[in-house]
């Protein structure tokens, strides 16, 4: 948020340093206070932020380079001014004037670039941010680690780890300092000014810290966090592996009531109804595509599992041979599957065969946003060999949602694994906002052709 206020700062006033250099004082008060040159720069500014949002520019995960930066910047831009370009075209009355416009250009883009520049300087800083000790062992030290050094931005520092296991000596593990035993925690705290601890052992007799931790913690010298809580918030999905049933338990978000359940499902069946009526002229020209290019029916209807393990049919766009399933025995789909029709391939890519779902969330059976609907077949496969899988059942299947923007497509056991991290994420979190940053990042799939189903 803070990036996206000084983005308009920097829009602002690069549009008005552009009048002043082409028009001089008395002139750029005349285009902004006479000629609505406020509003106008309010729309620019607008178009200009899409831009760098759909070029995933507030989003330090995907840009992890200053060469990656530089180029999206400059597409963003770009693109921005070109939509301007087609804008002033076609409303001449927008028009600022050419010549600030140029000028405006080059502020903002040197601008946007320097503060960007300090920023990933400033979040890769080794002596900035939060420092973290790791009490735990073993996978979470390193799963933990991989986790920080995915999201710079969320401004946490791992300065080593410490055990409860009384063989381990005092060194190093790859990057990461080892303080040795769990005896010295509060003289490591002290010592090497932790911030937080993230707590990744189990209660065992003799092994858990108790006591210097709830010393630490009515201190109020350090911040003291379970490994599970942490993992999640800087992932933005629940780790299996490290899951205890008492954790969801005592973690989970408050139970809806039922005026935000009726809010919450009348928003999703109003999107759909809009969407169904918006795609309407499109869903005709991709049922003349299916019809005209490959034999078989327009509409391809499957059985799904959804809320509460009630099994509904849900109704896609057929992109596939009609005889993809001939031995009536059901397959992983994939991202190269073969069994594609012609046009199908653009069809999933661009999740236009999903259009009729529509109709499912109008019915009731699904939501504009959840887990997706897995057949019944897959259903108790993954059931069978992933823990709380049949959990994701909790709430109605989505069109989209967290899993789908946060990982490729899956076609098998271990991506089922991996989605289901993401879905009870959603599920453990579900509420309004959410909700609808999931709806503008599947926008952002759709445009680039990217993410997971």
């Amino acid at each position: 948020m803070v990036l996206i206020w000084a983005d308009i700062v920097i829009i602002l006033g690069g549009f008005y340093l552009g009048l002043l250099l082409r028009l001089g004082t008395d002139g750029a008060a005349e285009q902004i206070f006479e000629n609505f040159g406020w509003l106008k720069v309010f729309l620019m500014a607008a178009i200009c932020l899409v831009n760098l949002y759909l070029y995933d520019l507030y989003d330090f995960a995907v840009i992890n380079s200053r060469r990656e930066l530089v180029l999206r910047l400059v597409q963003a831009l770009g693109i921005t001014w070109v939509l301007l370009a087609v804008l002033f075209y076609f409303f001449p009355f927008l028009l600022v004037g050419r010549g600030a416009a140029v000028y405006s250009v080059v502020i903002i883009l040197i601008s946007m670039l320097g503060l960007r520049i300090a920023i990933h300087y400033l979040m890769g800083h080794p002596e900035l941010g939060e420092k973290i000790l790791i009490v735990g062992n073993g996978s979470v030290v390193t799963e933990a680690a991989s986790a920080v050094s995915s999201r710079r931005d969320a401004g946490y520092r791992i300065v080593g780890f410490m055990t409860d296991e009384r063989l381990d000596k005092p060194g190093t593990n790859g990057s990461l300092r080892n303080f040795g035993v769990t005896a010295a925690l509060e003289d490591v705290v002290q010592n090497e000014k932790i911030d937080r601890i993230v707590i990744g052992v189990r209660e065992r007799r003799g092994a858990f810290p108790a006591e210097p931790l709830l010393r630490l913690r009515l201190a109020g010298n350090v911040n003291i966090e379970e490994s599970s809580s942490f993992f999640e918030r800087v992932t933005g999905r629940v780790h299996l592996d490290n899951l205890l049933p008492s954790w969801l338990i005592f973690s989970f978000r408050p139970r809806d009531t039922r005026i935000k359940t009726l809010v919450r499902e009348g928003l999703h069946r109003g999107l759909a109804l809009i969407g169904l009526i918006v795609s309407f002229p499109i869903a005709i020209l991709v049922a003349l595509l299916v019809r005209f290019t490959s034999r078989g029916p327009i509409f391809y209807k499957q059985e799904r599992v959804g809320k509460n393990g009630k099994v509904f049919r849900v109704i896609k766009f057929r992109s596939m041979r009609a005889d993809a399933e001939s031995d009536d025995r059901p397959v992983w789909a994939s991202t190269e599957d073969d069994r594609t029709t012609l046009v199908g391939g653009f069809l999933r890519k661009t999740r236009l065969d999903e259009i009729p779902q529509f109709w499912n969330i109008l019915k009731g059976e699904m939501s504009f946003v959840g887990p997706r609907p897995e057949r019944p077949f897959f259903v108790a496969k993954l059931a069978e060999e992933i823990p709380f899988y049949e959990y994701r059942h909790l709430v109605a299947p989505g069109l989209t949602g967290w899993a789908q923007i946060k990982f490729p497509y899956g076609s098998s056991v271990e991506d089922a694994k991996q989605k289901l991290q993401y879905d009870l994420y959603y599920i453990k979190n579900q509420n309004l906002t959410l909700d609808i940053v999931i709806v503008f990042e599947t926008v952002k799939t759709v445009l680039f052709g990217r993410g997971g189903r």
